[in-house]
């Protein structure tokens, strides 16, 4: 885990990192090809992520567009264009690549996600 980076300061209660091992639940709580949002209570601090799935893969990524700092989803679990072939945020219109989490639309072009390593694992999903 990390403590607040000095930048995010002004965001009282937000840690951007997670230990390995976290068990999030059974794979299929995601449907394939679709997202799930994460808020996890670590201390006295929050983290909050989401996780892209394809087939038995699956993407993590810290739940903060590099544009402004928003979170990318204002409707839960919506985190994907409306095809499911890209990572939206609903703000601001960008858009980024599932598997790399690089933003290859919108306002932030050549950004990328900040990863949260998880894998799928004998049918959960857990941090790494």
């Amino acid at each position: 885990m990390s403590s607040e980076r000095p930048e995010d300061a002004a965001v009282v209660g937000r840690i951007w990192e997670t230990r390995a091992g976290i068990n999030l639940g059974p794979l299929d709580l995601i449907a394939d090809g679709g997202a799930r949002g994460y808020v996890l209570q670590i201390g006295d601090k929050r983290f909050h992520g989401f996780v892209v799935r394809r087939g038995e893969a699956v993407f993590g990524y810290v739940d903060r567009c590099p544009h402004q700092g928003f979170p990318l989803a204002q409707v839960l679990d919506q985190y994907l264009t409306p095809d499911g072939d890209l990572i939206a945020c609903s703000w601001h219109g960008a858009v980024f690549t599932v598997e790399e989490g690089a933003c290859v639309g919108g306002p932030c072009v050549g950004a990328r996600l900040a990863p949260w390593p998880v894998v799928a694992r004998e049918g959960r999903v857990f941090t790494a």
